[in-house]
């Protein structure tokens, strides 16, 4: 299967929404685009970072990503191919006997490009790159510049029907719309219903972007909702308030109202995990059985509290407080009712 990207929509077409977004589906994909097989991302090397190092039968490719034209990237590969034959990592995978690839990949190339590139000693491939649509599926289109040898392969984006779920309210901002290019279909309606409904709840609710890593959710002060963008997952993340687990445990029992962290599947929510700042240690058991033993923690604890390295299952504790299945609308009408109680 691919990885999944995100991408934005630009004046001429589709682009990936950001470097970084455009570098996780090459490295997700470096075997379907390049034969290659991965071995770092944004390795250092003397105070550089290498955007991906890898192989194939132990010859090192580097390769450097943009999202945009660069006059420099010339001297970029230039600079870690040289820190990289100083201090040679990974020597158990790469023989440094060999030629080193050094591949740009790019939109587009600046004249002085080539000019720099006519006048290194070094081989250096410039890849162009372009977000194809077809029939509704995207593309990424890759060719050789000097062989002109293209290369397609899919990306598993999926449009936004905004118009279905965003009929009463402001159209989501460019960033919203960003995150969500990467993620299922039916999460991608879940989380703008859940927009929705928060929006049109009260007229003191307001959606605030925080430097472009989170929308906040609040009103008078208080929170109701965050989406975080999880940059290892290449998603938005929901962060809820409501009752946590622990003070659901026993009837009768004052609820206390914290951060909480929704695991979403197929729309629906399956956990829920009480985290109160960042994105938390917890993991689901599939997650941390995929794990390399040596990367799992020694003792995983698993409890109601913030101290547990997995979340509970949503419908243990909240069966009561919202719809089964749970969703994401249904948990927003308990959030918002319990937001109404504390301002």
């Amino acid at each position: 299967m691919l990885a999944g990207a995100a991408l934005r929509k630009t004046c001429t077409g589709h682009e990936f929404s950001s470097e970084y977004a455009l570098e996780e589906f090459v490295w997700n994909n470096l075997e379907q685009l390049f034969q290659l097989k991965p071995v770092a991302r944004q390795h250092p090397a003397k105070g550089e970072f290498c955007d991906i190092l890898a192989v194939n039968n132990k010859q090192l490719s580097i390769l450097e990503l943009k999202n945009t034209e660069d006059r420099y990237v010339v001297q970029q590969l230039t600079r870690y191919y040289d820190n990289l034959l100083d201090t040679k990592p990974f020597a158990q995978l790469i023989d440094y006997n060999l030629p080193v690839k050094l591949i740009a990949l790019a939109p587009t190339f600046h004249r002085h490009n080539y000019i720099d590139c006519k006048h290194c000693k070094l081989d250096i491939d410039f890849v162009q790159i372009t977000v194809v649509e077809k029939s509704q599926d995207f593309y990424l289109h890759l060719i050789d510049v000097d062989t002109n040898v293209s290369t397609e392969i899919q990306i598993p984006y999926q449009k936004l029907d905004i118009n279905s779920t965003c009929s009463n309210i402001e159209a989501p901002s460019q960033l919203l719309l960003d995150w969500l290019g990467a993620v299922p279909g039916d999460e991608q309606i879940a989380i703008l219903k859940m927009r929705e409904k928060i929006l049109s709840f009260d007229a003191r609710v307001t959606e605030e972007i925080e430097a472009k890593k989170t929308i906040r959710y609040q009103g008078k002060g208080k929170s109701i909702v965050e989406l975080c963008f999880y940059r290892q997952l290449n998603k938005p993340i929901v962060f809820m308030w409501l009752p946590t687990p622990s003070s659901l445990l026993f009837e009768g029992r004052k609820q206390v109202i914290s951060r909480m962290r929704l695991w979403v599947m197929d729309g629906n929510v399956t956990h829920a995990g009480h985290i109160s700042e960042g994105f938390g240690r917890m993991k689901l058991e599939s997650e941390w059985n995929a794990m390399p033993r040596e990367k799992r923690p020694l003792r995983l604890f698993h409890s109601c509290s913030h101290k547990s390295f997995s979340p509970v299952r949503i419908n243990s504790f909240y069966s009561k407080l919202a719809y089964n299945p749970a969703s994401l609308e249904s948990l927003a009408d308990v959030a918002l009712q319990n937001w109404l109680a504390r301002i």
